[in-house]
């Protein structure tokens, strides 16, 4: 019923704390849809968990960006929330919450979001457990890796990928001055 990189979503989002593999997965399928058809809830849901990973690093700033703009989308996609099977109001409650902390500067911890619909828990449940995971658990804030992911991780096929499209242009700029 739901699909399945919100699932996925979903489990890097509570059994992983994975907040940064929340965001790519979540960007990819919103990408995926042509661009008059990109539901902007799915936005939401990459800013809260692009928020929480900017929280749990210490960037404060980063994370009150992203909240005060996940929390306007939220604001005005309640229908959408809902038919993602998620309690919209309690969601807007509890992001606002955690934007008063982090202005506050209250540390980072651990967010859940409000699944309201039945259907949705089951399906999550599911996919924990095939992936013999637990269906939550807090951030393990001594995970570097986790902490840090965004300049940790594996960017040879990014770069490879800029190298080719920069010679791609080189090589239509030979063509045109050619022409």
């Amino acid at each position: 019923m739901y699909p399945k990189p919100y699932l996925d979503y979903l489990v890097q989002f509570h059994a992983e704390r994975d907040y940064f593999e929340c965001h790519e997965i979540l960007e990819e399928h919103w990408k995926s849809a042509p661009p008059a058809e990109r539901k902007q809830v799915w936005v939401a849901l990459i800013q809260i968990a692009v928020s929480l990973y900017h929280h749990r690093r210490g960037n404060l700033q980063g994370a009150l960006k992203m909240m005060t703009n996940a929390i306007r989308l939220v604001e005005n996609h309640q229908t959408d929330l809902q038919e993602l099977g998620l309690d919209g109001a309690k969601l807007a409650q509890l992001l606002g919450q955690r934007l008063a902390d982090i202005k506050a500067g209250i540390p980072y911890s651990s967010l859940n979001l409000p699944v309201a619909d039945p259907v949705l828990q089951s399906e999550y449940r599911r996919a924990c457990t095939e992936q013999n995971l637990p269906l939550q658990r807090n951030s393990d804030l001594g995970n570097s890796f986790l902490l840090h992911k965004h300049t940790l991780r594996d960017r040879s096929e990014v770069h490879e990928e800029r190298l080719r499209q920069l010679e791609l242009r080189e090589q239509n700029r030979r063509n045109q001055a050619e022409s």
